[in-house]
């Protein structure tokens, strides 16, 4: 049985991937409006894994005869100077991301959870392949500098990226 402070630390979590669903289509709302359109694509193909990601939560919190509780989201930041600083944003968010995932399997193992630990894997392992693809892409972006050749190859590049859902019985 789930200890509360666990499904409270759950629901806490949905709401998270809620809000950061959100703070990533303000990132592509801003590279819309620089013009950025694979940039722009990046971050709202992101935002559909972040609405994956809450419904993955939603329903292993019911799965488990708890209760999801969704609560009032933060605005997210709305305004950046640039493409890095979007990126640099992005991926300071995906840290805050990964340490609260870790928290939330701190509890499960001290708590001998097993189910939410083996749940909580999949997203430790996704949250390595995350903070590597910001990481990456910030490295490039501080490489290319003010070439606008090779931010326009990136932004070329990042278009072409696409959202599947690695299970979609998790949004049934």
């Amino acid at each position: 049985m789930m200890s509360k402070k666990l499904e409270a630390a759950l629901n806490e979590q949905i709401n998270f991937e809620f809000y950061s669903c959100n703070a990533y289509l303000a990132m592509a709302a801003y590279c819309a409006s620089e013009d950025l359109d694979g940039f722009a694509n990046f971050f709202t193909v992101q935002a559909q894994e972040e609405n994956f990601h809450a419904m993955k939560f939603f329903h292993f919190v019911n799965a488990t005869g708890n209760r999801v509780l969704i609560d009032k989201l933060p605005a997210p930041r709305n305004e950046f100077t640039s493409v890095v600083d979007v990126f640099h944003e992005a991926y300071k968010h995906e840290q805050e991301v990964t340490k609260r995932i870790y928290n939330l399997a701190d509890i499960a193992l001290q708590e001998r959870e097993h189910a939410t630990t083996s749940f909580l894997k999949w997203f430790i392992d996704e949250q390595i392949e995350e903070e590597a693809t910001f990481s990456s892409i910030v490295k490039k972006l501080e490489r290319i500098g003010e070439d606008g050749n090779a931010l326009y190859m990136l932004d070329d590049e990042l278009g072409k990226r696409t959202f599947v859902a690695e299970d979609a019985s998790v949004l049934k």
